[in-house]
This record gives structure tokens, sequence and C-alpha cells, in this order.
């Protein structure tokens, strides 16, 4: 149900209080989060206080994972787990000290303002996490007497500033949101600009598309480029999905959304930047809607969009899945360049048997995508030897240095530097990738050496844990773990 990768280069699931899991803590409590090695396939469970059911997540600036919100307590399944709906989790792993790896979840008892169920978040330039919105009580927020439509701010050790602060998009759009849109000033309290309305269906839960901010660079002015896509109708067994996607920059003059079809209509579709500057949208389904049971045709096909192509050229098709990824499934870029791919829990408490009238059953296997430009002679062209002069960067234009070697034949590099975020419901958080500016570099040279300057402020890369990958002719070496500050 939700996924982040650590600074330990492993990967968190963390999902709630269940009746069944593969974990255990104990011979009388199931473990509902783990952490994973995806280079030896293994895992190991983690415990947590109060249930996170549907909760969102951060990265602060110090690398430490924050949890937000959740819901109720389910005392007759497992007395031990408190309720969530104001929880405040937090999970710490270094880059260089192994000695936190598998320690479980710290909540000292500090708690949200308020309840918060299906909350968003995003860490912001100078290191506070803003928190938006949620149910209130862990019913539908569609009815106004549920939502919370308010924001809060936590402060750089992720503890609230203590005030919900009412903001006007989150009543005014009930209760679908992103058809409405706006550039939003936090520290200001106050609407900056709003955006025209995304035409097509609902793109928000329970119709929910994928969103992705397209990488940043100097070459654009490190200017925000936004594309959403798909959806569906209501929240329905039998709701059409939706092919259509809108992309925009918003912070241009004349801010406009420019519309683009995927291959297909999906619902619960995400999308997830990849290294070499396209993105991969996989999981959901082509017919229904979030909420347990509701989806149907689920979606098995990758899509690769390129946002340099030309309008119409964009999209193309990547490999196939048999497994159906529907409601509470995952995917999330590793460290080698390939996606893990996750869950897919469409009930209340797991099903592990297909029958007629539950046909997809939860599904706890990982799955790796090989993006095409591993595939084939490809993955024998990875630039290897990656050093860095330093893994504590500033958003500053500071410079560092990278050395690794290249392909005898290669012709381009690209230094990209990537934040992965926290990933549930479709929604990836905080995730965002920058291409740096470098120079240095020698075409058909084996040994490189190259002088990479930093973006120019924290506006444009937020601090926290970020992965540094050499891109070489379109292909990524193994990503090498930073802090930025």
């Amino acid at each position: 149900m939700h996924v982040a990768m650590m600074p330990n280069g492993r990967v968190v699931f963390l999902d709630k209080v269940e009746d069944y899991t593969h974990l255990s803590v104990s011979d009388e409590q199931y473990a509902y989060s783990s952490e994973y090695d995806p280079i030896t396939n293994t895992a190991v469970p983690l415990t947590y206080r109060t249930n996170a059911f549907c909760s969102g997540g951060s990265f602060l600036a110090d690398g430490t994972l924050v949890n937000v919100g959740g819901n109720a307590p389910l005392k007759w399944l497992d007395p031990t787990v408190g309720d969530g709906f104001r929880g405040l989790r937090y999970l710490s792993r270094s880059l260089e000290d192994a000695s936190r790896d598998g320690a479980s979840w710290e909540e000292p008892g500090n708690l949200l303002n308020t309840a918060r169920w299906y909350a968003s978040v995003q860490t912001m330039p100078d290191g506070t996490v803003f928190v938006a919105s949620g149910s209130l009580n862990g019913l539908t927020p569609a009815k106004p007497k549920n939502n919370n439509a308010t924001y809060e701010v936590l402060d750089a050790r992720g503890q609230t500033l203590g005030e919900s602060i009412p903001m006007s998009l989150l009543k005014k759009a009930q209760p679908y949101y992103i058809k409405n849109s706006e550039i939003f000033n936090v520290a200001d309290n106050e609407t900056v600009k709003q955006l025209p309305e995304l035409s097509g269906d609902y793109r928000t839960y329970p119709n929910t598309g994928g969103s992705v901010l397209l990488p940043l660079s100097s070459e654009n002015d490190w200017s925000p480029d936004v594309v959403i896509c798909g959806g569906g109708a209501y929240q329905d067994f039998t709701s059409p999905t939706d092919p259509s996607c809108g992309r925009i920059r918003p912070l241009d003059d004349e801010a406009a959304w420019e519309m683009d079809s995927m291959p297909e209509g999906r619902v619960m579709v995400e999308g997830t930047l990849l290294p070499d500057g396209t993105v991969l949208w996989v999981n959901g389904a082509q017919k229904g809607a979030q909420g347990f049971e509701l989806a149907d045709t689920p979606a098995y096909q990758a899509l690769i969009y390129d946002p340099a192509a030309p309008l119409g050229q964009r999209w193309t098709h990547g490999a196939s899945s048999d497994i159906p990824r529907l409601y509470h499934s995952v995917a999330l870029l590793l460290l080698d360049g390939t996606l893990l791919i996750a869950g897919s829990n469409p009930f209340e408490m797991p099903v592990q048997e297909a029958s007629a009238s539950s046909p997809f059953i939860t599904d706890f296997r990982v799955e790796i995508y090989t993006p095409p430009y591993l595939s084939g002679a490809n993955g024998n062209r990875r630039p290897t030897g990656v050093m860095l002069s330093t893994i504590s960067l500033s958003a500053n234009s500071e410079t560092f240095t990278v050395t690794f070697t290249a392909p005898d034949d290669a012709q381009a590099v690209k230094i990209a530097l990537y934040h992965g975020g926290f990933v549930t419901h479709s929604v990836h958080m905080s995730h965002r990738m920058l291409f740096l500016d470098s120079e240095g570099w020698v075409a058909g040279a084996r040994q490189q050496r190259l002088i990479v300057t930093m973006p120019p402020n924290s506006n444009v890369a937020p601090p926290g844990p970020y992965v540094v990958y050499v891109v070489v002719d379109g292909v990524p070496s193994i990503g090498q773990f930073v802090m930025v500050a």
C-alpha cells in the first residue's frame, strides 16, 4: 500500500492492520511493515504502534521518512496497534552506517494537529513539511462533514506547528480536487494564481490517475512542467476510465493545459520518472475505480512517455506482466535503474484464493520491470566505477566531481539527481528528478572526470536524500545515494 526507498538502498513497505501477512513479528502478531532488500530478495518485519492505513509521507532533510495520518484501530484484531488518524511515525536509515538497518518505526507520541486519512504530503524548500487534506473519520471525503479541508505544517523535525489552516481549494472543489488547481504560497497562506480547469474525467480518489513533475534542468530554467494522466467518472465497478492527459507549465504567464492521450484509459495508473528522462506508467485497471473490489480489466502493459517528443508521438508500449496490480499496488525506481512493482490488495482483509466473485487476489509478489535502456546489449553498457567527491551536497550552485568508466564508443552523458519520494495510491509524494549541468565529458574516452554543478536553490531541490545516476547514451549507472541540504 505504501513504499519508499531508504538511504541504505533498501525498500520499506507499509500497510494496514490485517488478519494475514507473510511476515510476523511474534507468534500472535502479523507484521504490517517490512524492510525489503531488492538485491537478496529478503525482508525483515517492522512494527508500528498506530494504524497506518492510507497514510501519507515524505522525507525530512536529515533523511528520516515521516509517515503521516492513518485510520482507526482494529482492537478486535490487534489490540497492540492504536488509533492512527493523527499518527506520526518515523523511520531512519543511514547512507554509511548499517546499525539502524532492520529497526522498527519510532512513534514518540507527538501527533498531527487534526485527523487525516488519505493526507497529501510535500517536503518544502526550508525543510518543513506541508500536510494537506484527508478524511477526519475514515469515511468518504465526498461528504463535507468528513472532509478535512485544511493544511498543517510540520517543522524540520517532523513535528506539527499545531495549527490546521483552512484552504479554500480543498473546500470549493469537493469532492474531486484535481479538476481545479492553483499555485499556493504556504508561507503567506494565500493563493498566488488559479490555473485553468483540467478537462476530462476526475483524476483523484476514487478515480485516481497519475501525476508527474517532469525533469527539471537549466535548459528549462528549472521551471516546473507537470503531466496528469488517467482517471474515471464515478466510484463503481462499471465506471469507464479516461485515457486523456493534461500537461501544464504552471509558472508560465498564460499557463494552459496541453491535452494528450494514453493508448488506453486507466484508473490507478502511476507514473515514475526514469533516469533517462522518460516516464514509465504502470499498474491500474481499464474499468472501475478505487475501493474494495471496484475495478476490472487489469492494465498489464507498461507505457513509456517521452516528454521531449512532439505531441502525438510521446507514447510507446513497454513489456507486459501477467499479474493484476489493482487497488493498493505500488511502483518505485531502484538504485540499479529497474522498477520495483508490488502489491494489489482490493479487499478489506487479504484474499488468497481466486473465485468467480473475487477473481483478483491479494498479491504478495514483488516484480521487477527492466526498462528498455537496460534490455539486451544495453545492460552491458552501464557506466561503472562511479565515484563522487562528496555525498553531502547543497542546492546552491556548488560543484562536485564525478569519475567513472564509460564504454569506449560513448557519445553523451547526463547526470540525474533523483528523489523517489513516498509512494501510495498512485501518488508519488515529493517525487522529482533534476538533470545537472556538467563539464569535462570527452566522447569516446573510457575514463571520465566531470565537474557537476548543483541546482541554484532549494526551491528546485528541497533538502533530503537523493540518488545520483550517471546516464551515458541513455543507460544509467548504479545509483549513489547523497544528502542534499
